[in-house]
């Protein structure tokens, strides 16, 4: 049976000497995985919609296995975030954590919408941290580790200063600081982001403004919570830090 959808291709594997399979986001299916015949070949009609985030809609044979491309047409090649090398890594960073938190055939448009803006707005020339840390913050709901930001998390209290609690899942006020002695400082910027990120569309992202200060603590608390809870180990973790390294040298 055919079967036609609008995806996004989150991975490519090298499969014999001309074939590709690849691993495609959809808005109808969820995560799927299709071989695309020939695909490495430089001729080859499925050669430019194989590419890795490539957006595009994907028909294809329906099978109890791995389904088989049929033919393909690209909506966008998202092409600039594809020929810079720290957007390349930070977008890599982006489909693998998509990829490893999602079970193939879970249908979640929310998330395929998630991923197609979060990859636009990198491709727009948006601020490439900001939208990755706002990435990493929704899919703490879909790792099922998700974050008390709302107020103390120990207490309840809505006002006054925080620090972050690794162990508490959350914001934790000075009066509640003794729950854990490994708390991690935020500056009242960080917690109104870590909160308006948690809760808002990114459909409604304006303008993006974020000092570095900032940017360095949004990063500190959503690795240190990740490392603790998700047990994911992301190749492209490790490629995004040397990235990250070299931007500063």
């Amino acid at each position: 049976m055919l079967q036609k959808v609008e995806g996004i291709v989150i991975r490519t594997t090298d499969y014999g000497e001309a074939n590709k399979i690849l691993t495609l986001y959809t808005r109808e299916l969820g995560k799927i995985g299709v071989m695309a015949r020939g695909a490495k070949r430089p001729k080859s009609r499925l050669s430019s919609i194989s590419q890795l985030f490539t957006h595009g809609q994907y028909v294809f044979q329906k099978t109890s296995g791995l389904g088989v491309l049929n033919q393909g047409e690209m909506i966008q090649s998202f092409r600039d975030l594809r020929e810079d090398l720290f957007l390349t890594a930070y977008g890599a960073y982006i489909v693998e954590l998509l990829d490893k938190l999602t079970e193939q055939y879970e249908i979640n448009p929310y998330l395929y919408e998630l991923l197609f803006q979060t990859l636009k707005y990198i491709d727009e020339g948006l601020d490439y941290e900001v939208l990755t840390r706002i990435f990493e913050v929704k899919m703490l709901k879909v790792a099922g580790i998700g974050l008390y930001v709302d107020g103390c998390s120990h207490c309840g209290a809505t006002e006054g200063e925080y620090s972050f609690s690794v162990k508490e899942g959350g914001f934790l006020c000075h009066r509640c600081l003794h729950v854990d002695e490994r708390t991690i400082k935020i500056s009242s910027g960080t917690a109104k982001l870590l909160r308006l990120f948690y809760h808002f569309d990114l459909n409604r992202l304006g303008a993006i403004s974020v000092k570095t200060e900032t940017k360095v603590q949004l990063k500190q608390v959503l690795e240190c919570y990740f490392d603790e809870y998700s047990g994911l180990y992301l190749k492209s973790k490790r490629f995004l830090n040397q990235i990250d390294k070299m931007k500063l040298e």
